[in-house]
């Protein structure tokens, strides 16, 4: 389980492609914690850590990972957000995010508040998923609070310290960015129907 609060940006430094799988090779400040079959998450996608060397490891993303991501749009050298699982007596800072990536969305906008920015994402809403004013949502593994909730997009709100510290300082209108819809409203949603 994870927060959404990231701890660490990391670096493609290599990507290998083997049947419908990729590799992807992770430069991090904190790589020397990291040990194989740990779980991090990747612009908010749960992945296996299956080696391991000097300030690098790798991870795999299979098929079904890449076509439901943006894992599969990542170049050598592109920054991805990183979290490692909750530890049990840590606080709980975010929410409950799991690492399992809904669907992507498509940045609409990028607006400078000076001080702050505002970020519109549009999003597929045939898969039932929906955001609610004020809930959460996890773009690119951030947890973040929805506002301008419409049922194919949303709003979010990016303090300084989140857009220096994450890879939102790196999207732009037009990129793709990974979604984790809240898992309360998900299991409403499925109990309602919708």
């Amino acid at each position: 389980m994870f927060t959404g609060i990231i701890e660490a940006l990391g670096r493609v430094t290599a990507i290998r492609d083997e049947n419908t799988n990729k590799h992807f090779t992770i430069t991090s400040p904190f790589t020397h914690e990291l040990k194989i079959d740990q779980s991090v998450a990747h612009n908010g996608v749960c992945l296996t850590v299956v080696s391991i060397t000097d300030d690098a490891y790798v991870v795999t993303a299979i098929d079904e990972t890449l076509q439901k991501t943006n894992l599969n749009s990542l170049k050598q050298g592109d920054l991805v957000n990183l979290e490692r699982c909750m530890v049990a007596n840590g606080r709980f800072d975010g929410h409950v995010v799991q690492g399992h990536v809904d669907q992507t969305a498509v940045c609409e906008s990028v607006t400078d508040e000076n001080g702050s920015w505002v970020f519109t994402f549009r999003y597929d809403d045939r898969s039932g998923n929906v955001t609610v004013e004020k809930g959460s949502i996890c773009v690119n593994g951030i947890s973040l609070t929805v506002f301008n909730s419409k049922s194919d997009s949303f709003s979010v709100a990016i303090i300084p310290y989140t857009y220096e510290h994450t890879n939102l300082h790196t999207v732009k209108a037009g990129d793709t960015v990974n979604l984790e819809f809240d898992i309360i409203g998900k299991y409403v949603a499925r109990l309602l129907g919708k």
